[in-house]
């Protein structure tokens, strides 16, 4: 009897293991000082590190910092983290990253928006116009450098939700948007940018 229940715990682990999203409905993921990055995360060690309970990114203009998850987003998520944009100008969010394509959701200082929009994503190219894409959406709100903000998102029922400091709202549908339903996470910036609590929740 006790081997058959340590079989089935092994299994267990092995199921947990081998589970194709970021977070389940029973763990939500979170960053830490402890959490080894590169099992999760593929992304180049010059453009991002975590230091402590702090994931920084590093990019340019001409040269945008990405780092994507291995895993793909549960169908329904919730995802919230506190960023600083310490240098230049846009922090993105990359949400459902499927091939190529992806869902933008970010802060763009130098126009006070935050935005949805539709965005192509080419590894390893920095050309113009494989990267980033057009608006489908967007709020004034006033964004500065050297300062945190609260930013949320929420995806249920394929229905997006966008916030910072849960005073500024942008909503949309992936379908009517004609927009990725699934795919994985990823961050960009084109200066500097950490990010601290950090988690991603399954929901129902």
């Amino acid at each position: 009897m006790r081997i058959k229940y340590i079989a089935l715990f092994l299994l267990s682990l092995i199921i947990t293991s081998c589970c194709g999203t970021i977070s389940t409905a029973k763990k939500t993921y979170t960053i830490t000082e402890t959490t080894p990055l590169k099992s999760n995360w593929n992304f180049n060690s010059k453009e991002w590190l975590l230091k402590k309970d702090t994931l920084i990114g590093k990019g340019g203009p001409m040269h945008w910092g990405v780092i994507e998850s291995k895993k793909k987003l549960p169908e329904n998520y919730e995802i919230d983290l506190k960023v600083n944009m310490t240098k230049e100008s846009l922090f993105e969010i990359m949400l459902n990253i499927d091939k190529e394509q992806y869902i933008r959701t970010y802060l763009y200082r130098i126009d006070q928006n935050i935005v949805i929009g539709r965005g192509v994503y080419k590894k390893g190219s920095d050309e113009y116009e494989k990267r980033g894409g057009p608006t489908l959406s967007k709020k004034t709100m006033q964004l500065e450098n050297n300062k945190w903000y609260d930013v949320k998102i929420k995806v249920q029922h394929n229905q997006l939700f966008f916030s910072v400091n849960n005073e500024t709202f942008l909503e949309c549908s992936l379908e009517k948007s004609n927009l990725s339903l699934q795919g994985k996470l990823g961050f960009l910036t084109n200066g500097e940018a950490k990010i601290i609590d950090l988690t991603i929740k399954n929901i129902e």
